[in-house]
Protein backbone atom coordinates (compact mmCIF):
# COMPACT_ATOMS: atom_id res chain seq x y z
CA UNK A 1 0.00 0.00 0.00
CA UNK A 2 1.45 3.32 -0.99
CA UNK A 3 1.54 6.04 1.42
CA UNK A 4 0.34 8.79 0.18
CA UNK A 5 1.20 11.03 3.30
CA UNK A 6 4.54 10.54 3.00
CA UNK A 7 4.58 10.89 -0.99
CA UNK A 8 2.67 14.24 -0.91
CA UNK A 9 5.47 16.01 1.90
CA UNK A 10 8.29 14.22 -0.39
CA UNK A 11 6.99 16.17 -3.12
CA UNK A 12 6.11 19.32 -1.48
CA UNK A 13 9.94 19.12 -0.09
CA UNK A 14 11.16 18.61 -3.71
CA UNK A 15 9.45 21.72 -4.57
CA UNK A 16 10.37 24.13 -1.75
CA UNK A 17 14.03 23.08 -2.44
CA UNK A 18 14.17 23.52 -5.57
CA UNK A 19 11.90 27.18 -5.62
CA UNK A 20 14.65 27.48 -2.61
CA UNK A 21 17.62 26.68 -4.96
CA UNK A 22 15.91 28.67 -7.75
CA UNK A 23 15.14 31.66 -6.17
CA UNK A 24 18.77 31.63 -4.17
CA UNK A 25 20.44 31.53 -7.74
CA UNK A 26 18.91 35.33 -9.02
CA UNK A 27 18.99 36.20 -5.09
CA UNK A 28 22.46 38.40 -5.27
CA UNK A 29 21.68 40.02 -8.68
CA UNK A 30 17.93 41.09 -7.98
CA UNK A 31 16.37 43.84 -5.91
CA UNK A 32 13.81 41.35 -4.47
CA UNK A 33 16.45 39.12 -3.23
CA UNK A 34 15.94 39.32 0.43
CA UNK A 35 12.11 38.94 -0.09
CA UNK A 36 12.66 35.78 -1.70
CA UNK A 37 14.90 34.79 0.40
CA UNK A 38 12.68 35.06 3.03
CA UNK A 39 10.04 33.29 1.13
CA UNK A 40 11.85 30.33 1.01
CA UNK A 41 12.98 30.18 4.17
CA UNK A 42 9.10 30.64 5.18
CA UNK A 43 8.11 27.69 2.49
CA UNK A 44 11.27 25.45 4.00
CA UNK A 45 9.73 26.09 7.86
CA UNK A 46 6.01 25.71 6.91
CA UNK A 47 6.73 21.98 5.26
CA UNK A 48 9.26 20.90 7.99
CA UNK A 49 7.04 22.35 10.97
CA UNK A 50 3.85 20.70 9.84
CA UNK A 51 1.72 23.10 11.63
CA UNK A 52 -2.05 23.23 12.12
CA UNK A 53 -4.57 25.51 10.39
CA UNK A 54 -4.91 26.63 14.04
CA UNK A 55 -1.47 26.88 14.85
CA UNK A 56 -0.10 28.53 12.02
CA UNK A 57 -0.91 32.26 12.15
CA UNK A 58 -0.34 32.38 15.94
CA UNK A 59 3.14 30.84 14.91
CA UNK A 60 3.95 33.60 12.33
CA UNK A 61 2.51 36.41 14.36
CA UNK A 62 5.08 35.15 17.04
CA UNK A 63 7.71 34.10 14.51
CA UNK A 64 7.92 37.64 12.52
CA UNK A 65 8.08 39.23 15.54
CA UNK A 66 11.03 37.30 17.40
CA UNK A 67 12.84 37.30 13.98
CA UNK A 68 12.57 40.96 13.34
CA UNK A 69 13.94 41.52 17.13
CA UNK A 70 16.92 38.71 16.30
CA UNK A 71 17.88 40.01 13.20
CA UNK A 72 18.51 43.97 14.88
CA UNK A 73 20.31 42.34 17.48
CA UNK A 74 22.31 40.55 14.86
CA UNK A 75 22.99 43.64 12.39
CA UNK A 76 24.15 45.33 16.15
CA UNK A 77 27.09 42.69 16.65
CA UNK A 78 28.25 43.39 12.95
CA UNK A 79 28.21 46.83 13.40
CA UNK A 80 30.11 46.45 16.73
CA UNK A 81 32.51 43.78 15.41
CA UNK A 82 33.02 45.39 11.88
CA UNK A 83 33.49 49.37 12.75
CA UNK A 84 36.52 50.74 10.81
CA UNK A 85 37.41 52.90 13.71
CA UNK A 86 38.32 50.01 15.87
CA UNK A 87 42.00 50.07 14.69
CA UNK A 88 42.58 53.93 16.54
CA UNK A 89 40.81 53.41 19.69
CA UNK A 90 42.76 52.60 23.11
CA UNK A 91 42.45 49.15 24.82
CA UNK A 92 40.11 50.68 27.43
CA UNK A 93 37.96 51.89 24.31
CA UNK A 94 38.73 48.25 22.95
CA UNK A 95 37.49 46.47 25.92
CA UNK A 96 34.14 48.37 26.28
CA UNK A 97 33.12 47.91 22.30
CA UNK A 98 33.47 43.99 22.95
CA UNK A 99 32.04 44.28 26.15
CA UNK A 100 28.94 46.18 23.76
CA UNK A 101 29.39 42.99 21.87
CA UNK A 102 29.04 40.38 24.54
CA UNK A 103 25.74 42.21 26.33
CA UNK A 104 24.42 42.14 23.11
CA UNK A 105 25.34 38.21 22.24
CA UNK A 106 23.76 38.09 25.94
CA UNK A 107 20.58 39.98 24.80
CA UNK A 108 20.07 36.95 21.86
CA UNK A 109 20.45 34.52 24.34
CA UNK A 110 17.48 35.99 26.33
CA UNK A 111 15.33 36.72 23.43
CA UNK A 112 15.76 32.92 22.56
CA UNK A 113 14.73 32.06 25.94
CA UNK A 114 11.72 34.94 26.15
CA UNK A 115 10.52 33.45 22.63
CA UNK A 116 10.63 29.70 23.33
CA UNK A 117 8.22 30.21 26.51
CA UNK A 118 5.80 32.03 23.28
CA UNK A 119 7.01 29.21 20.75
CA UNK A 120 5.62 26.74 23.44
CA UNK A 121 2.25 28.21 23.54
CA UNK A 122 1.19 28.00 20.21
CA UNK A 123 3.43 24.58 18.72
CA UNK A 124 5.29 21.59 20.40
CA UNK A 125 8.38 21.18 22.07
CA UNK A 126 9.12 18.78 18.84
CA UNK A 127 8.30 22.01 16.54
CA UNK A 128 10.63 24.15 18.01
CA UNK A 129 13.22 21.97 17.91
CA UNK A 130 12.37 21.17 14.15
CA UNK A 131 12.38 25.10 13.55
CA UNK A 132 15.83 25.63 15.42
CA UNK A 133 17.57 23.04 13.01
CA UNK A 134 15.47 24.10 10.19
CA UNK A 135 16.89 27.80 10.36
CA UNK A 136 20.05 26.06 10.67
CA UNK A 137 20.04 24.25 7.44
CA UNK A 138 18.39 26.97 5.70
CA UNK A 139 21.32 29.23 6.55
CA UNK A 140 23.84 26.40 6.00
CA UNK A 141 21.88 25.95 2.37
CA UNK A 142 22.08 29.70 1.32
CA UNK A 143 25.33 30.06 2.51
CA UNK A 144 26.64 27.14 0.42
CA UNK A 145 24.73 28.74 -2.23
CA UNK A 146 26.31 32.35 -2.22
CA UNK A 147 29.34 30.68 -1.65
CA UNK A 148 28.84 28.47 -5.27
CA UNK A 149 28.50 31.44 -6.87
CA UNK A 150 31.76 33.17 -6.54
Amino acid sequence: MVNFTAMKHAWIGWMIALTLTTQLATAQNDLNGRQKIESAKIGLITNRLNLTTDQAPQFWAVYNEYNAKKQELNRRVRQLTNEPSRTSLNDNQLVNGLREVNATKQKLADLDEEYMGRFLKVISAQQLAELYKTEQVFNKMLLNKLNSQD
